[in-house]
């Protein structure tokens, strides 16, 4: 579909993906709806672009990657992927300020900012859909099932106390902060899937996630009260 406020972008990712395997391709805009209509009733199809090598019609984007062998992601599929991308990011974020202020990467306060920039990337994907993550993170918590609230205030306490122990400031604020929220969450995660053995989606990465609730949600809480214990334990060795 090629139309003036429309351009169709997976048309051009499988014009791209048949360049790249040697085709040449013969391109036919769809231009307005009607045309549109008109293509899909005639091949008995429901979306565009469909491609056709030869005579054979392949299909939409996703059956021409199937068509090459190429994996098609499941939408409902559970995928560690988000949790992989946002710990990864933390820590070499982590240790580029760490090599910045010390010069080397392997500090006690990279592995602090590592946790806690991860705590703020975790708050940030909530706080795009507050809403979302709410109703979602209600399918477990035990604190927000008895005040619904708790939901809305978390990623607000989550990403506070993140940004406080990334500049080592106002401890005594972030630590209860982390560590009321990291017990609460270990506990709720704890019984929902050790005790009670549901099979629910984490809303650690947001209400949209298809991320298994189970171990990184727990690792996520037992981070935040890790920090929260040895924040104000380490302000204190060092006067």
């Amino acid at each position: 579909m090629v139309m003036p406020d429309h351009l169709c972008p997976y048309g051009l990712k499988a014009k791209d993906l048949l360049e790249r395997r040697g085709f040449i391709v013969e391109d036919h805009h769809l231009k307005t709806p009607e045309e549109t209509e008109a293509f899909k009733k005639e091949h008995g199809v429901d979306t565009t672009p469909q491609t056709f090598i030869g005579e054979e019609r392949i299909g939409g984007y996703d059956d021409l990657r199937e068509h090459f062998g190429q994996e098609v992601k499941d939408q409902d599929k559970s995928s560690y992927q988000p949790v992989i991308a946002i710990f990864s990011v933390a820590l070499l974020m982590a240790l580029a300020v760490s090599w910045y202020t010390f010069g080397t990467v392997l500090t006690i306060r990279g592995l602090e900012w590592f946790l806690a920039i991860s705590m703020c990337i975790l708050a940030i994907q909530k706080l795009q859909d507050v809403e979302g993550f709410s109703t979602m993170f209600l399918n477990y918590d035990l604190l927000a099932r008895r005040w619904v609230r708790y939901g809305y205030v978390y990623p607000f306490g989550e990403a506070l106390a993140g940004i406080l122990m990334i500049a080592g400031t106002l401890i005594w604020i972030a630590a209860p902060v982390a560590l009321f929220i990291g017990t609460v969450g270990a506990v709720s995660v704890f019984k929902a899937v050790y005790i009670d053995r549901r099979e629910l989606k984490c809303a650690c990465v947001g209400g949209s996630s298809n991320v298994p609730l189970g171990f990184v949600s727990l690792t996520e809480n037992v981070m935040m009260m890790a920090m929260a214990i040895w924040m104000p334990l380490r302000m204190a060795w060092l006067g």
